[in-house]
């Protein structure tokens, strides 16, 4: 629960915790974004059960979120990629820390696009990034704006596993939108947002949980494989 008399940048309540588990630490890295009198901020807590959790505060101040970290050190230092917000458009962006708490070496690492693309303007991570043998398997969502409104689908994009600041592969369309009725219309139509994942035991069946139209949540499966064959054949 969000506590604001200790934490008061979670004054209007968290959201959208992304969850990694952290082999090093032995424990869950839960990255949510905590929503201040400022705007929404990073936040970051570690926990082993899920019932007691060691907080530790914004670890990227407004506005900024879409946030996850890496499962393991790059070069000896921890990686987490957030989203902050500039004037007129988000990008996803890198930064290091060697305590989880100092955060440097900042780097923008994929762009919203411009024009009528899927993806212009705003950006953000959906689930962590899978790691694969490939490098850092993203699945982020852009989101298109019209007279209608905005339209929130997800992309595919694969980054170095050692350099995860550099991008070696961008879809050109995107891969999963709404298009069932409960992700049509509800209380924000045309979304499907998502911010966890889970791998099969087979290690490549991926179940998806999102949100549908910011009014119900929903399951979809898919390959990691087959969206790493469709990333060689559409990037």
């Amino acid at each position: 629960m969000a506590d604001p008399e200790h934490f008061p940048e979670e004054l209007w309540g968290i959201e959208d915790p992304r969850i990694t588990f952290v082999p090093e630490l032995g424990r869950y890295a839960v990255v949510y974004t905590a929503y201040s009198r400022s705007g929404p901020g990073v936040a970051l807590a570690l926990t082993d059960d899920f019932r007691h959790f060691e907080r530790y505060g914004l670890i990227m101040q407004p506005e900024n979120k879409d946030a996850a970290l890496l499962p393991r050190r790059i070069d000896g230092r921890w990686a987490l990629i957030h989203r902050p917000v500039g004037p007129t458009s988000a990008h996803l962006w890198i930064s290091y820390s060697s305590d989880l708490n100092h955060w440097g070496g900042h780097k923008q690492i994929l762009d919203a696009r411009l024009g009528g693309w899927w993806d212009a303007n705003k950006i953000g991570l959906s689930p962590p990034p899978i790691e694969t043998s490939e490098g850092w398997l993203m699945i982020y969502h852009g989101v298109r704006l019209n007279v209608a409104g905005a339209i929130y689908r997800l992309g595919l994009a694969l980054f170095d596993l050692e350099a995860p600041e550099r991008c070696l592969k961008r879809g050109h369309e995107w891969v999963f939108g709404p298009e069932e009725s409960y992700e049509l219309h509800g209380d924000v139509d045309n979304v499907v947002f998502s911010c966890g994942c889970t791998l099969g035991a087979d290690g490549d069946t991926l179940n998806l949980y999102y949100g549908a139209a910011d009014t119900s949540i929903a399951l979809a499966t898919g390959s990691v494989r087959a969206m790493l064959k469709w990333l060689d054949e559409h990037s």
